[in-house]
């Protein structure tokens, strides 16, 4: 019983330090290079990487991404 307990806490644990390291950031500029260049010095300062989840043009660039640690 105590080892299912045991199980059932680091399951818990560490479904929840993954949780925790996923934050959504957003950049705009006038063009799509210097967004994307915003997103990677956000990254770049938070000494993790980043993934795209959005991007789109109108009357400037938007770039929404995920840093990832």
């Amino acid at each position: 019983m105590k080892t299912i307990k045991n199980f059932v806490v680091v399951a818990a644990l560490s479904f929840a330090s993954f949780g925790s390291f996923a934050q959504s950031i957003t950049a705009s500029a006038a063009t799509l290079d210097a967004a994307e260049a915003q997103i990677a010095a956000q990254a770049h300062q938070s000494g993790a990487a980043y993934k795209i989840t959005g991007a789109r043009f109108d009357n400037g660039a938007y770039v929404s991404a995920e840093l990832i640690k």
